[in-house]
């Protein structure tokens, strides 16, 4: 009498195991396309995803009907508008300060330094967010400040993605981040890296910064990667690809 509930037991189990691989292989699907990408081919999709083609075209059947993806006259794929109200949907429920204080304190217990989140107001920048120091004597920056826009690491990032010509900005662009000691005050050093919004919109810079006599060049070379990787999560958490930021964070030389 048992063994009609274990078969029904057992094939509930296998549809739900292969109801979670094809969701699966849907992501991936949509995984594949990037922020350069107008469209892509089935060849492409198979190449970058690793599925067989008749796999991905019974997916994308779904994919179509759910207007995740859209067939182009010539054949080629490209996301539907559903994804669209997918991301206005997420960025209406995303807070940043959710995202960006967290990240902000594993940085600061990382370095036991202070790290701010600065923004852009016209020709000066403001500190947002702060967490402070776990050391007695600390960088001395309060939430509201406003400080200059063209000197600082936090500065010199928001003016390099805003646009500025020229040295140092070309090399901060070109390395997603900037060390500065004594640039805005002689006894503070920090170090700066851009956070990117949907359609790589710069929402701002996390900066680690402290007192110069303990907070040096090569202190802040070595913490030149994890703040890159905590600007990488908070551009992905904002929705925004990454992969400029993460690439700057491996192609970094910590000193020992």
């Amino acid at each position: 009498m048992d063994l009609p509930s274990q078969s029904t037991d057992e094939e509930s189990r296998r549809a739900t195991a292969e109801g979670v691989a094809a969701l699966d292989r849907a992501i991936a699907i949509l995984d594949a396309f990037t922020t350069a990408d107008r469209s892509l081919s089935l060849a492409e999709i198979a190449a970058r995803t690793g599925l067989y083609k008749s796999t991905i075209l019974r997916l994308a059947n779904s994919l179509l009907r759910g207007q995740l993806l859209e067939r182009l006259d010539d054949g080629r794929y490209r996301v539907g508008p559903a994804t669209f109200r997918l991301g206005a949907l997420y960025q209406r429920s995303v807070v940043a300060v959710d995202i960006l204080l967290p990240i902000m304190r594993d940085l600061s217990e990382r370095s036991w330094e202070s790290v701010a989140f600065y923004v852009r107001s016209g020709d000066v920048r403001t500190c947002l967010y702060r967490v402070e120091s776990k050391h007695p004597i600390r960088y001395t920056i309060r939430e509201g400040d406003v400080l200059p826009l063209l000197v600082g690491s936090g500065g010199r990032v928001l003016a390099a993605f805003s646009g500025q010509p020229g040295e140092p900005y070309e090399t901060i662009r070109r390395t997603c981040n900037c060390l500065a000691v004594g640039d805005r005050d002689p006894d503070t050093a920090g170090i700066s890296a851009p956070v990117f919004g949907p359609g790589r919109i710069l929402l701002g810079a996390l900066t680690l910064a402290g007192p110069s006599t303990r907070v040096d060049a090569a202190f802040l070379q070595r913490m030149k990667r994890p703040l890159l990787e905590a600007a990488a999560r908070a551009t992905r958490a904002f929705g925004e690809d990454a992969s400029v930021l993460e690439q700057a964070s491996l192609t970094t030389e910590a000193l020992p």
